[in-house]
């Protein structure tokens, strides 16, 4: 089923309404906005890598607010538990009644996510693959759509566990936020008592962004595109810095990022540009590099960049 010019003309629309309307209270900061879109409109989930008061946490309640969709924050500690998380059995009258718990929302913000101990970490592994939760043998489907938006501060080092490779090749991408240049700041203090009234509307629906989700679907891609997403990820295996490169799932993810970046750029097609750009928010954090690499201050960046310049894009026509 071909993608419609209508279809990606309504795409447009949606996604610009949302975008301009987050933009309200997210001062700059457009790029990493675009690439969060994308990789929901993707069906995928989000590590937001930054320092404390980078607008985390305000970027992911506004993007909710924009699709009207249902919201939940779970704030992780150490002693968070799993049926904190999924929600419990209680004795009600003659019975065990089910209470659903934070992770039943469309948009899940799970606040330093590295801070939950690793069992309570598990519990997110079947709900981000499956769209499901299991508690005492018995299965409920998590609402349509349903994404995870996870932070992280990367300076924190006590009291963290950092996560399984198993989770972090489940976050289809990952954007670093950082501070924000002067004259942002400045716009940012200046408008402080606005952004913290949290202006912003809905504009578009849960239905709206599932319309997204398909027609993102329908975007066309060559072979030889997929092929070079493939021969991309086979790369980080045979790079001399790094000790664990990307899984299958990695190019899945970069595909079906890609196709999210196309379409928001209005296009029915993928292009080696869309895949260059999404590569580097979608593969290293799916990588480990080898100690002697990091001795040389080489960043998982840095390898990705590298891999990017070497592997041949496909000639457009061929």
């Amino acid at each position: 089923m071909a993608l419609k010019s209508e279809d990606v003309s309504k795409a447009i629309s949606i996604a610009s309404s949302v975008l301009n309307e987050v933009s309200k209270v997210i001062v700059g900061k457009r790029d990493e906005l675009r690439v969060i879109l994308a990789s929901i409109i993707a069906g995928g989930h989000v590590i937001l890598e930054g320092v404390p008061g980078v607008a985390k946490t305000t970027i992911a309640k506004s993007i909710a607010a924009a699709f009207k969709l249902s919201f939940s924050r779970i704030q992780f500690t150490p002693d968070v538990l799993p049926s904190d998380v999924l929600g419990t059995h209680v004795y009600v009258g003659d019975r065990f009644v089910f209470r659903k718990g934070p992770i039943f929302a469309n948009i899940v913000l799970a606040d330093e996510i590295n801070r939950a101990n690793p069992r309570t970490q598990s519990a997110f592994l079947e709900a981000m693959q499956e769209g499901q939760v299991t508690v005492w043998g018995e299965t409920f489907k998590l609402p349509r759509p349903f994404i995870v938006l996870a932070t992280m501060n990367p300076i924190e080092l006590e009291g963290v566990y950092p996560l399984p490779e198993a989770q972090l090749d489940r976050f289809m991408a990952l954007v670093k936020l950082d501070y924000p240049d002067r004259d942002e700041e400045v716009e940012i203090v200046a408008r402080s008592d606005y952004i913290d009234s949290m202006p912003v509307k809905p504009v578009a629906s849960a239905e709206d962004l599932l319309f997204l989700q398909k027609a993102a679907s329908l975007v066309h891609v060559e072979q030889s595109i997929i092929e070079y997403i493939v021969d991309i990820v086979r790369a980080t295996r045979e790079d001399d810095n790094v000790f664990l490169g990307a899984s299958p799932r990695a190019g899945v993810h970069l595909l079906r990022a890609s196709r999210a970046l196309a379409l928001l750029e209005g296009r029915g097609f993928v292009t080696p540009d869309d895949v260059k750009y999404m590569a580097l928010r979608v593969l290293p954090h799916r990588i480990m590099l080898k100690k002697k690499a990091e001795a040389l201050g080489i960043t998982r960046w840095d390898v990705i960049s590298n891999i990017l310049k070497s592997v041949k894009p496909p000639t457009p026509g061929v």
